[in-house]
Formats: C-alpha cells, sequence, structure tokens
C-alpha cells in the first residue's frame, strides 16, 4: 500500500514518503533482523543450558538409599530437605539413609519412592559429590527445547519492538500533517468565500 508514496505525484507530501521508507525498514527488520535476533539468543541460550546440563550430569549422582522409617515417625534427629518437599509435596516424606559417593553416610527426610512406604525399601535419590540431596540434572532435549523458547520469546519481542517503533514514527507523522493542515487552513479561512479573494 505505502510504495505508490514514493512515486512522483503532485499529491505526495514529504512526510508520505518518510512513512512509506519506514514501513519498508520495518519490512525488512522483520523478515531480516527479527529471525536473526531469536536465533542469536536460542544459540546462546542453548549453549548455556548445555553447559549446565553437562556440568550437572558430572556433579550429580544417582545413588542407592534405604527406607528407614515414615517421616510422621522421626524422632527429630533428620531435619526435612525443602527442596524434596517442594518438588513432590503430594507424595509422602520418608526418612532415608544413603552413603554419598565420598563415602560419608547420610540421613534425610525424601519423597518415597513406592506407595505405601515399607522400612527397607530400595530406592535411588540424586546427590552431590558430599551427598547432599539436589535434584534431577538438566536433560539436554529440555534445555533445547528451554532454549528454542527463549529466541522465539527474543523474536517476538523484537518484532512488537520494531512494530512500535513504525507506528511511534507514523503517529508522529500524522501529528505533522494535522498541524500544517491546521496552519493551512488558519491562512485561507479569514478569505473563505469572500467575493474577489481569490477562493
Amino acid at each position: 500500500m505505502g510504495v505508490w508514496r514514493w512515486r512522483r505525484n503532485p499529491l505526495r507530501r514529504q512526510t508520505d514518503l518518510i512513512e512509506a521508507w519506514v514501513a519498508f525498514a520495518a519490512l525488512v527488520c522483520v523478515l531480516v533482523v527479527v529471525p536473526a535476533v531469536g536465533w542469536t539468543a536460542g544459540l546462546r541460550v542453548d549453549v548455556t543450558l548445555q553447559r549446565a546440563a553437562r556440568e550437572q550430569r558430572q556433579e550429580r549422582y544417582l545413588i542407592p538409599a534405604v527406607v528407614v522409617r515414615p517421616a510422621g515417625d522421626s524422632l527429630g534427629g533428620s531435619a526435612a530437605d525443602p527442596t524434596a518437599q517442594r518438588q513432590s509435596p503430594q507424595r509422602t516424606q520418608v526418612v532415608a539413609a544413603w552413603t554419598a559417593p565420598d563415602g560419608t553416610n547420610h540421613q534425610g527426610t525424601v519423597p518415597a519412592a513406592q506407595e505405601p512406604p515399607r522400612q527397607g525399601d530400595h530406592f535411588r535419590i540424586w546427590t552431590d559429590d558430599h551427598g547432599r540431596l539436589v535434584g534431577h540434572p538438566l536433560d539436554p532435549s529440555t534445555a533445547a527445547v528451554h532454549a528454542a523458547l527463549a529466541g522465539l520469546a527474543a523474536a517476538i519481542g523484537a518484532a512488537a519492538l520494531v512494530e512500535t517503533l513504525r507506528r511511534m514514527v507514523v503517529r508522529r507523522l500524522m501529528h505533522r500533517r494535522y498541524l500544517r493542515l491546521d496552519r493551512a487552513w488558519a491562512a485561507a479561512g479569514p478569505d473563505w468565500g469572500r467575493a474577489g479573494a481569490g477562493s
């Protein structure tokens, strides 16, 4: 629609030409710059998340644990692990014992692997080098999905910014047009309809 403003036309105003160029620049940005922003952001997030996933796989260990007793029977010797409780609040909590990769013995409150939990049941938990409970390491495919979503969000944000800037420029141009029209009307208004005034 805006291409006609580029043609030589006696009715074309300077603001029409500027508006056409702004629309063209916005289109180029949406077709070229916005995908580049999304791709770059997604790639950077993917590199960061994949590195974090590798580090977590190297620093976290899936080790065997055994149910000592249900958490309700706790004698106060073990503090509940808030991270484990947040991860699965609907599961029964049990006091479990495990041996860390560094050889130290630990006991703590964790979600039960089976319902109902029974004393002596064996299951596996994720810990760090020192036996502290940690979450499941980040999966590379999950990291890739998060990176793709981050790239998409960056592209949408960039497109919204381009459109916002285009609308602001067009609004400013419209304002200038109305000011010029008001000035022209004010200059012609006093003579409007008078005989011999040339109007």
